[in-house]
């Protein structure tokens, strides 16, 4: 890995290390609401396998993580009633912030502050390999999409909107 990519570790890259799971690291320049698309186009992957760490919350305001392909938008509808809320609506960035302990752009489902219950597309889980947060802006990792399920306990759920347009 050339010297200017590697990215200082961060909680999440501690955990996949801690956990021994093999990962790539893909520093891209951060653009202040790029979101996944933008990402996907500075790295030259499909935003269908760049995958969007979102925090979410139910009618309660109890947080949770969605994990959603990079182009695809979540329907909140659909999600909530899998899940078995009532309603389900994303969380304030300073709300997400404090669940996360990642600043938003940098989300990584991995080595959050809070335990949260995680949902991930069940789609997510037939791609080869995905890039997702590494926990901080600017920064992706490359990994199978099983470990979110073997290290997280991500749960499938068929949340998908149709294809967000750049």
């Amino acid at each position: 890995m050339a010297k200017k990519d590697h990215v200082s570790e961060t909680p999440a890259t501690q955990l996949l290390k801690a956990s021994k799971v093999a990962f790539t690291e893909h520093a891209y320049d951060y653009l202040e609401h790029g979101g996944a698309l933008h990402s996907a186009s500075e790295l030259g992957w499909d935003p269908y396998a760049v995958v969007k760490t979102l925090i979410m919350q139910d009618q309660d305001a109890k947080p949770l993580v969605v994990l959603m392909h990079g182009n695809r938008k979540v329907s909140t509808k659909n999600l909530a009633r899998q899940i078995g809320a009532k309603t389900v609506e994303p969380c304030a960035p300073e709300v997400a912030n404090r669940h996360s302990g990642y600043l938003v752009g940098g989300t990584s489902p991995f080595g959050t502050r809070k335990q949260m219950p995680v949902f991930i597309e069940s789609t997510i889980l037939a791609l080869p390999k995905i890039l997702i947060n590494g926990g901080r802006r600017g920064y992706l990792v490359g990994l199978s999409p099983q470990v979110c399920v073997d290290l997280l306990g991500a749960k499938p759920v068929l949340c998908a909107l149709a294809e967000v347009l750049g």
